[in-house]
């Protein structure tokens, strides 16, 4: 994972009271100050530098500034929509502040799931439990939104009496005995998990769901992400590219989880270790009628194979192939081959137990 260019070690003497009282002003004038720059407007705003995006992220996770300041701050950049340089200079300062021992886990494939489905259930869910089994150790990391009517992941993980991990010690029996393990971004990073929470006063999602994506807390070699808005994908890559990151795949998924959309064209943007390539996949299905109801337990029901559905098996297959391109570093319709073939030989008795 990309080190700070700019970090230095703190090695002043502790402040007193006068001291810190000092320290608190020029935290809040200095925020102040990017406050300014991005809500200026066109003409006379610009955009922060990556430093100026760091430092300022640095003090909203911290808390050093008001709680007007952080609204404000946070509803601008919603309004106006971040840059690259912003979004790497955030990154920079939510990994900095990634002070967990989750980060001495072994995890071969990062995945993030924040968006919450409304259309399809997660089937990626089973591309997972798929790829698992071949002793890929993966992380998946997400939360579930305030008054969202979204299903989210680990909702459904819950629901099928799959362990979430709450600690290290779990998170790590769990990557033993399965190879993949599920843990809440509160327990990873409780500093942005305050801040994804915050649409519950705003009624608007800020960066932070961005930025969780972006997360990887535990230096995986390789990451997988998954976006709703068209454009959002080119600027994770070129936010991975900035960083340097060693090989990340972000896509279009399905309600901006990281699932293959079958019925849609999809552009593939892959970042490793500061170069860049996109891949594009046709659409495989014409259309797909919408399920007249979520029902969670037709997951385990396709997987163990006691039901079909069409548009599930391509999505397991099609998210399968994407993660088989990311780390065998091959072309997605060999990759989808491979995955179809391991989809196949499945063990049907083994989801995620």
């Amino acid at each position: 994972m990309n080190k700070l260019a700019f970090e230095t070690e703190d090695l002043s003497p502790p402040m007193n009271a006068d001291q810190q009282t000092q320290k608190q002003r020029a935290d809040i004038e200095e925020f102040a100050r990017y406050i300014q720059i991005v809500g200026r407007g066109q003409r006379s705003g610009r955009y922060l530098t990556q430093q100026e995006a760091y430092h300022a992220m640095l003090l909203l996770l911290e808390q050093r500034i008001l709680p007007e300041q952080e609204g404000a701050f946070l509803m601008l950049l919603r309004v106006r929509e971040e840059s690259i340089d912003e979004i790497s200079g955030f990154t920079l300062a939510c990994r900095e502040t990634l002070h967990t021992p989750f980060n001495g886990l072994s995890v071969d494939l990062d995945v993030g799931a924040y968006a919450g489905k409304r259309r399809q259930l997660p089937w990626f869910l089973l591309a997972l439990a798929t790829l698992a089994q071949q002793g890929v150790n993966i992380l998946l990391h997400g939360t579930a939104e305030p008054h969202s009517q979204r299903l989210y992941a680990k909702q459904v993980l819950k629901q099928l009496n799959i362990m979430l991990c709450d600690n290290p010690i779990q998170a790590r029996a769990q990557l033993t005995q399965t190879h993949f393990c599920y843990v809440d971004l509160k327990h990873l990073h409780p500093k942005l998990y305050r801040v994804i929470q915050l649409r519950d006063v705003f009624g608007l999602r800020s960066c932070a769901n961005t930025l969780a994506r972006l997360l990887n807390p535990c230096s995986a070699p390789y990451s997988l992400q998954g976006v709703h808005h068209r454009h959002v994908d080119y600027k994770h890559m070129m936010v991975t590219k900035q960083l340097a990151d060693a090989n990340t795949l972000c896509f279009r998924g399905d309600g901006g989880e990281p699932e293959y959309n079958p019925t849609t064209a999809t552009d593939f943007h892959l970042s490793r270790s500061a170069s860049t390539s996109i891949v594009n996949s046709p659409a495989n299905m014409r259309w797909a009628i919408k399920d007249t109801s979520l029902d969670i337990h037709d997951l385990p029901r396709l997987f163990n194979g006691t039901i079909s559905h069409t548009y599930g098996e391509e999505a397991v297959t099609g998210t399968l192939a994407s993660m088989l391109m990311l780390i065998n570093k091959d072309s997605f319709s060999h990759s989808r081959e491979a995955a179809s073939a391991m989809w196949n030989a499945r063990n049907k008795q083994r989801l995620f137990t």
